[in-house]
């Protein structure tokens, strides 16, 4: 076993979209737990799109990641060595651990895994944070009905695949939007979206969601943001919903993309647009993660995760994950048990 801890720390705070070059890759000790601590290693590592705005220096939900200190992730990990009564060696763990190989913890935001109740990489994924975030996204800010449309952008990503289809599990009719072919029959084809369409080859946006959609829609799950939003606003029916999760079209502009004033169609059509942070569902976590993974079982919930190997392509797989790349969870695989 190696005696150092690779870390990646943030070097620079890009300008646009990250580069590699934004990241150092640095070498310490492992380090040693003391009192009610524990060293965990790290087995699987997730990137995700709000890692892209914890890189700013800006006031935000959750504090910047300073230069020179490791990046914020969620992890999978094996405890390795334990001074705590609750993490004995061996237990698998999730949190949020940061891009490194080994990690001390004193447990706090520390969960046990369970490996025989599904494989521990879904703890990053559909019975993670991603999973919880579509799960409650949907159900607790749009509370969706039978028969209703609801439309989900960035429909192929980790969170947008779950939201369409745990609308169908509900009654709804889905349809996603994605950024190319491939990931459009995956919607449609593997996970029974009723529809889909390429937003980057398709000329209308409009009349994609007009052809779509010919009786409107009744809620929208928000992953992207910018123009796509904007026309799904022109063509909601009265009293929709709108779910906004994430804005990943504008996290890497140098500068405010201007749109349309849609405040008048939101007034008279009494349209209710919430945003939301999952970590506010957290004490009902369980009740989402038992009936997901009882969605699973029965066969009615897939998902799918894009796992790159290697520690040192962690930066990579973060870049092509917000370029659209992935399919599903991205995830990254540092070391088996």
């Amino acid at each position: 076993m190696s005696e150092t801890n690779r870390q990646f720390t943030l070097a620079a705070r890009p300008k646009g979209m990250p580069s590699e070059s934004d990241f150092n890759l640095v070498e310490s000790p492992i380090p040693t737990p003391g009192a009610n601590q524990f060293v965990a290693r790290t087995l699987y590592l997730s990137v995700d799109p709000y890692m892209r705005g914890r890189m700013n220096d800006v006031k935000s939900y959750a504090p910047a990641v300073q230069l020179g200190e490791v990046m914020t992730g969620g992890t999978v990990s094996v405890v390795t060595a334990s001074n705590h009564p609750g993490f004995q060696v061996g237990k698998i763990v999730e949190g949020n651990l940061g891009w490194q190989e080994y990690a001390l913890s004193d447990g706090t935001g520390m969960r046990i895994i369970d490996p025989d109740l599904a494989p521990i990489s879904t703890a990053l994924g559909v019975l993670g944070m991603p999973g919880m975030t579509a799960y409650f996204g949907l159900l607790e800010i749009t509370n969706p009905k039978p028969g209703e449309t609801v439309v989900v952008s960035g429909a192929a990503g980790a969170v947008g695949s779950l939201v369409g289809q745990i609308a169908k599990i509900k009654g709804c009719r889905a349809i996603g939007i994605a950024g190319n072919d491939d990931k459009v029959r995956h919607i449609t084809e593997d996970l029974g979206f009723d529809g889909a369409f390429n937003y980057k080859t398709v000329s209308s946006y409009h009349d994609e969601l007009s052809r779509l959609c010919p009786n409107g829609i009744d809620v929208y799950f928000d992953n992207v943001g910018g123009e796509i939003t904007d026309t799904v606003i022109s063509l909601v029916n009265p009293r929709a919903r709108l779910s906004i999760c994430g804005q990943i079209s504008q996290y890497n502009l140098e500068k405010p993309e201007l749109g349309p004033r849609w405040l008048t169609t939101i007034l008279r059509s009494q349209v209710r647009i919430e945003g939301f942070l999952v970590f506010q569902f957290l004490d009902q976590y369980e009740t989402g993660q038992r009936e997901m993974a009882q969605w699973i079982r029965e066969g009615k919930l897939k998902y799918r995760e894009d796992i790159m190997e290697g520690f040192e392509n962690t930066p990579k797989a973060f870049i092509q994950m917000l370029q659209g790349a992935n399919t599903g969870k991205q995830l990254v695989h540092v070391a088996d048990l």
